[in-house]
């Protein structure tokens, strides 16, 4: 199929790729009237994006335009989703999304496997997948590797590793050890967090207190690390490494628990 057959890609109005820059987001969706609903909230948030219908044109623009981001629908024609996803981590590795209704579940899924980074729901929530682009875009000077204490975390390529073992956590987990090892024994605000990581100011109350603890536990019970996400009562959360509980406990005026 030639790249006729699929007409030009499409793309935001205004700070598309006609600038010479790569887009935030390359979005390959079949559904031409979603596709423009979401460019134009992504577009409100500031995320370029350049639009595709199908796998075969979505493989052709990340190798011609490299965006930062890839968001697939599954079922995505001519190339499935999971296809895509396994030739983009091997020729142009960048983040992959993959978003698919019930009726995608079982692509969406092989995509996954093929090294998609998240799943979300389609048709797409904008504040679902606006936190995945600006959190990872928000310090591109970042190095590829933050490492604090023994843990390692590979922010391209969305791996973590504790003394060199590989510790598997979802998208919205990764992203919080993530903020936090950016931040390692520096208390970061619930307010913060929720912000950086939802795009909202306020969240149902246990949303971030869950997303805390199962990562603390993952760290502690799953990769035996030394390091801890202390929950500075009053005032937020602190990435510790290396300091043991009554350490960590003894801070004059500071009460640290494990919620």
């Amino acid at each position: 199929m030639t790249p006729e057959a699929h007409g030009p890609p499409e793309t935001a109005p205004t700070g598309g790729p006609d600038d010479g820059r790569p887009p935030d987001l390359l979005l390959a969706e079949p559904d031409r009237e979603l596709a423009r609903e979401v460019v134009a909230r992504f577009l409100n948030a500031g995320v370029r994006t350049l639009v595709c219908h199908d796998g075969a044109e979505a493989l052709l623009q990340v190798g011609a335009r490299r965006p930062r981001a890839v968001l697939l629908a599954a079922p995505l024609p001519v190339v499935g989703a999971a296809a895509v996803t396994e030739l983009i981590a091997r020729l142009h590795p960048v983040p992959v999304i993959v978003g698919a209704g019930a009726e995608g579940a079982a692509e969406a899924t092989a995509a996954l496997s093929a090294g998609a980074v998240a799943f979300v729901a389609r048709p797409y929530r904008a504040e679902e997948i606006l936190p995945l682009l600006t959190v990872r875009g928000s310090s591109e000077s970042t190095a590829r590797m933050l490492v604090v204490g023994d843990i390692e975390l590979d922010v391209e390529g969305f791996h973590v590793y504790v003394r060199g073992r590989s510790l598997t956590l979802p998208v919205r987990e990764f992203l919080l050890l993530r903020y936090l090892m950016e931040r390692p024994n520096k208390v970061v605000s619930r307010r913060e967090l929720t912000k950086a990581l939802w795009g909202a100011d306020k969240l149902d109350s246990n949303t971030l207190t869950v997303h805390v603890r199962r990562v603390r536990n993952k760290l502690r019970d799953e990769a035996g690390s030394r390091c801890t996400i202390d929950a500075i009562r009053g005032m937020g959360y602190r990435l510790e490494c290396g300091r043991d509980d009554s350490a960590a406990g003894s801070r004059a005026g500071v009460k640290v628990n494990r919620g």
